[in-house]
């Protein structure tokens, strides 16, 4: 089956809050329908406590993640590969389709901050399964 399941992966330099909370919802959403990954370059020792905070408010429990590192093989895997607007910098593969989502940075900001980052990657994710012919309830 998992030949056959979509497969999205979310880059940030740090996979430390923007891509570890669309690799969330994304997750969250599909249940399950579409394989979900997340990395970064130079990843950071722990998730952004304020992306984990606002994601807990959404229902979503982020507090197990851990940054990825991004590898080539990650790459490859997926279908559609998304950088968050942190001008990283992917391996490119023919046949994958690359997105580039500008959002804001979340490193450093209180949750206040954070949730209009949150809500609006919400938003793209719903987008993206629409696009992909996912339905959510």
């Amino acid at each position: 089956m998992s030949e056959t399941r979509p497969s999205v992966l979310f880059v940030c330099v740090h996979n430390a809050g923007r891509s570890q909370m669309a690799a969330a919802f994304l997750t969250h959403l599909s249940q399950g329908r579409i394989e979900v990954r997340s990395a970064g370059s130079t990843p950071a020792d722990a998730v952004n406590p304020a992306a984990v905070q606002a994601m807990a408010e959404a229902g979503i429990d982020l507090s197990s993640e851990t940054p990825k590192v991004l590898t080539a093989d990650a790459v490859q895997a997926s279908n559609v590969v998304i950088t968050m607007g942190c001008g990283d910098t992917c391996p490119v593969f023919p046949g994958k389709q690359y997105l580039d989502w500008k959002l804001d940075d979340p490193a450093g900001q209180g949750v206040e901050a954070v949730r209009p980052i949150r809500d609006e990657i919400e938003r793209r994710i719903r987008g993206l399964l629409a696009e992909l012919g996912i339905e959510t309830a």
